[in-house]
């Protein structure tokens, strides 16, 4: 077994939560109660369809399973995290510990099928492993690397279940119903769907239960099972407690599953905006009417503001708040000072290592008394600015707003370009970096 580098802060779920640790909901089991986590990642993604298997499959450049280990580590009293991974990913999986500080990760060798990389992790939780730092839990959830979207209040349901009845397991409603085909091909039985439930993940169970069940294990239930649950009930007659799970439990499957969690993740990431601007406490500036503009046409977005100084002192709060728009407004029609200072607090900052940042760098052009040739050329340094900042995942381009005197032509400005920064922010697409679009 090898343990995992060990970051010096630790990632979140998939987008509520950033790099400040543990979330602050739901409470522990129990104070006194030990929890591990085991994550089978041994899979070859079959289904896929795609040469890599799906749980490094990346989503928005990052390997789906760092979103899951992230959603985990959260969660404060889970105190280990055991991965079993095939032997020709271990040194993949340790870059991806390292690159995205993971932490309270430990790595085993996966086996050849689900329940036998369960077992593996498992033995590495065990008290009579020679130099092992991981000490035996009470409680052990088993949850899979490939459904990102786990949250807290699941993982406790579980686990306190677990504690109380030996065994738990979170299930959702059937969708389809199930069919039994005979040998020839043609319909046997069918089975009433509201009576029965789809087995999801995550599950726990007592660890001393779990694992004299997979001690005692048939080769043929290690080779051809999959419901842990089962394995319990069949070797040590544990009835596990059935927890109704959330729709956020699915598992990506197939290859327009990351297209979806790609989009949750975009989704997720997009809910604040924070405006960057230096206008002396000039309420009149066409800076403020922009983000009022900006709240009236995205109001189910958290919009908030204040000046470049501001934001500095309190950019580790802007982190924790899960901020990663940024619509930095220019004062001087050609100066890009505002803009360099604020992409050097966020690469000092690291915030953009989980999740690709966007920034806006809003010019306002006033065409009747500027030349505009002029200013176009000082405002094409965008470019350069923008290929030196996407090597630290912050994806930067720029907006032109012109701003003529007629109020009506104004707000119909202000609203075009309200509409191209939600666009952006939403979309997160590379190939707007370094672009000035114009409203």
């Amino acid at each position: 077994m090898e343990p995992g580098p060990l970051g010096a802060s630790g990632p979140a779920e998939p987008g509520p939560r950033v790099r400040g640790g543990c979330g602050a909901a739901p409470a522990a089991p129990a104070s006194s109660l030990a929890v591990a986590a085991v994550l089978p990642a041994g899979g070859s993604g079959e289904r896929m369809g795609v040469p890599t298997p799906k749980q490094f499959c990346p989503v928005l450049e990052r390997p789906l399973i760092s979103y899951t280990l992230q959603a985990l580590e959260r969660v404060c009293w889970i105190k280990d995290i055991v991965v079993s991974v095939t032997r020709e990913n271990m040194e993949a999986m340790k870059g991806i510990i390292q690159k995205y500080q993971h932490k309270r990760i430990s790595l085993v060798e996966a086996g050849v099928t689900r329940h036998r990389s369960i077992f593996n992790g498992l033995k590495a939780l065990a008290e009579d492993q020679p130099d092992s730092k991981l000490s035996k839990p009470e409680v052990v959830i088993i949850h899979d690397a490939v459904r990102p979207f786990v949250e807290e209040d699941i993982l406790l349901k579980v686990a306190t279940a677990a504690k109380e009845h030996g065994a738990a397991g979170a299930i959702r409603p059937l969708v389809s119903t199930v069919i039994s085909p005979s040998a020839d091909g043609c319909l046997d039985h069918s089975l009433e769907r509201a009576r029965h439930r789809a087995s999801e993940m995550p599950q726990a169970f007592l660890y001393d239960v779990i694992y004299a069940a997979y001690q005692q294990c048939s080769d043929y239930d290690l080779e051809f099972g999959t419901e842990c649950l089962q394995l319990a009930l069949k070797y040590c007659h544990v009835k596990a407690k059935l927890v109704e799970g959330s729709p956020d439990l699915w598992k990506v499957t197939y290859k327009r599953d990351l297209y979806a969690a790609e989009s949750i993740i975009k989704e997720r990431i997009s809910q604040h905006i924070c405006i960057v601007m230096d206008t002396k406490e000039d309420e009149e500036h066409i800076g403020h009417h922009l983000e009022e503009m900006l709240k009236n046409e995205l109001n189910h977005v958290k919009v908030t503001s204040g000046p470049l100084g501001h934001a500095g002192r309190d950019l580790q709060q802007i982190i924790l708040e899960q901020c990663y728009s940024f619509v930095c407004v220019n004062v001087m029609l050609s100066a890009f000072e505002e803009t360099q200072k604020l992409l050097n607090m966020l690469k000092e900052s690291h915030l953009s290592v989980l999740y690709p940042v966007v920034v806006i760098s809003v010019h306002f052009l006033d065409y009747k008394s500027v030349h505009f040739d002029h200013k176009m050329e000082n405002l094409m340094q965008i470019r350069e600015l923008a290929k030196e900042v996407k090597e630290r995942n912050i994806l930067l381009c720029g907006l032109l707003i012109y701003y003529p005197q007629d109020e009506q032509k104004l707000q119909d400005s202000l609203r075009q370009g309200a509409t191209i920064i939600a666009t952006l922010i939403k979309e997160r697409n590379s190939a707007f970096i370094g672009q000035l679009l114009v409203a």
